[in-house]
């Protein structure tokens, strides 16, 4: 899709794969946090954070404002809008902190220790990131997706990695308490053998291709994270039934840059040795909406729909994949366990963002990677580029993608 002038560097730590934080200790450590994250017993002043949006060109996200207010040991002293009247409204329902409407000059004046990239629009997200990292943060919360092309991402990896920045991207799903279940799931064989995962998207307007950004990017993150890196994708996009044409390329919405396609099939081969599936028809959604990933297992099948704090997840115990042959039904996973009772509240998306800055936060202070960091978010955005690469080159394309080899 986009031109990439710059290579991913051939050695050093940009290269450096993802690895999985799993099960039970992510889990420890999202909820954990730092010891000040638990009732503030230490003394240390709060963080001190700042907030970066743009009213009309992605505003503010998920809820990637407010949610600091939620979290103890934290203050926002500063948000930076370039639209006067959306950084007015915005001040007022932070409490009034600094407001600016050049981030930069906002970074340089106030040095806070955290900051939100907020606006859901990806025109912005490399420069904002690198600009906040150049200014000495150690801790980032990035809306989805990542940014708009792997030149992007790794600059914003080189960036983060060379000033020693943790970055968190806001795919919520991946702080859920359920999560773990479905890990020991899979692990203790419950599932039986994974023979594949199947993801879509919400399927409404926007599907196809900005339904492949703005949504898969969740789904594709959920993919990797259970089955690993891709080794490679081979997809087909369309356009009113046909092949997409450099015709068809128009701005894509939420700035993504030029997209095309309003239809996706997408194959990808795992690290595991399980084949995954992506697909997004324009105007196919169903009610209740099919946006989600299912995992087949030679036991039984797994689905997990929606984003967020708790998202509803199923488990059909039929090795068949056919409940109207065998006449078993779907059980409810919680994050107590299998057909047990919810004892959580469902905060949505906006506590998964709070358990992402806690863990954020405990990943700056234990120098480690967040669970769901700045290396998962460039796979993700691999995976949605290798769909428009494999569609342009005819044919299967391997990751890492070639940096050379121009229009995505």
């Amino acid at each position: 899709m986009h031109d990439r002038q710059t290579p991913r560097r051939s050695a050093g730590p940009v290269l450096s794969r993802r690895k999985f934080v799993t099960g039970a200790a992510a889990t420890a450590l999202a909820v954990a946090g730092s010891p000040k994250l638990q009732g503030r017993q230490t003394t240390r002043p709060a963080y001190r954070v700042a907030v970066i949006g743009h009213t009309g060109r992605g505003n503010y996200g998920h809820g990637l404002d407010h949610v600091w207010l939620d979290v103890p040991g934290t203050e926002i002293v500063a948000v930076a809008d370039a639209n006067a009247q959306g950084l007015a409204a915005t001040l007022k329902r932070l409490g009034e902190p600094k407001g600016f409407a050049d981030y930069r000059r906002m970074l340089d004046e106030m040095k806070p220790e955290l900051v939100t990239v907020a606006p859901r629009w990806l025109d912005q997200h490399r420069d904002m990131v690198v600009a906040a990292a150049e200014r000495g943060v150690r801790g980032i919360y990035l809306e989805k997706p990542m940014c708009r092309s792997l030149a992007e991402a790794d600059d914003m990896v080189a960036a983060c990695e060379k000033h020693g920045v943790q970055l968190a991207i806001a795919h919520q799903t991946r702080y859920s308490q359920k999560l773990p279940m479905v890990r020991e799931m899979i692990t203790s064989g419950r599932l039986g053998r994974v023979l594949e995962y199947r993801a879509r998207g919400k399927e409404d307007a926007r599907g196809g291709g900005e339904d492949l950004w703005v949504l898969g990017t969740h789904m594709l993150n959920l993919m990797s994270h259970f089955g690993g890196d891709p080794q490679w994708c081979f997809a087909t996009v369309l356009q009113e039934g046909r092949p997409i044409r450099e015709t068809d390329f128009a701005p894509g919405n939420e700035g993504i840059g030029p997209l095309a396609g309003d239809e996706i099939h997408a194959v990808y081969r795992l690290a595991d040795g399980v084949t995954g599936f992506f697909d997004s028809v324009r105007g196919g959604r169903g009610n209740p909406t099919r946006f989600g990933l299912r995992i087949f297992g030679s036991e039984g099948v797994l689905q997990l729909h929606n984003t967020g704090h708790l998202p509803d997840i199923q488990f059909l115990p039929d090795s068949s994949w056919s409940p109207g042959r065998s006449g078993k039904s779907w059980i409810p996973v919680t994050s107590a366990g299998v057909g047990k009772p919810e004892v959580l509240p469902d905060d949505g998306l906006h506590g998964g963002n709070v358990r992402a800055i806690k863990d954020l936060i405990a990943a700056v202070e234990g120098d480690r990677r967040p669970v769901s960091n700045i290396y998962e978010a460039r796979t993700a955005t691999e995976m949605i580029l290798a769909v428009f690469q494999s569609q342009r080159v005819g044919g299967p394309v391997r990751f890492p993608l070639d940096r050379g080899s121009g229009r995505t």
